[in-house]
């Protein structure tokens, strides 16, 4: 179950997210559900379309357990499988 302590470690896909601080000040603001990631890359469904978002340079915001959890994307700048653990 992901948690605000543990979605690092948690598959991202399906999850809504905003981003709320970026390098870039056209993105902020910018949400949508994601439904791909890439080590580098988030993909969003957004309302106008289908984004490509690098990770890092951006502050991610996440709503799990109707708590708001801002993610540095640098933290979860890996690809999934090496993020939940399933690399030895």
């Amino acid at each position: 179950m992901i948690t605000a302590e543990n979605i690092t470690s948690h598959e991202l896909i399906g999850l809504r997210t905003e981003i709320v601080e970026s390098s870039n000040s056209q993105i902020i603001g910018l949400n949508g559900t994601i439904t791909d990631e890439t080590k580098s890359m988030i993909i969003i469904n957004t309302a106008n379309g289908t984004k490509m978002i690098a990770k890092s340079n951006n502050s991610w915001k996440f709503s799990v357990d109707n708590k708001d959890v801002i993610l540095d994307g640098s933290k979860i700048a890996k690809r999934s499988f090496d993020r939940i653990g399933g690399k030895a």
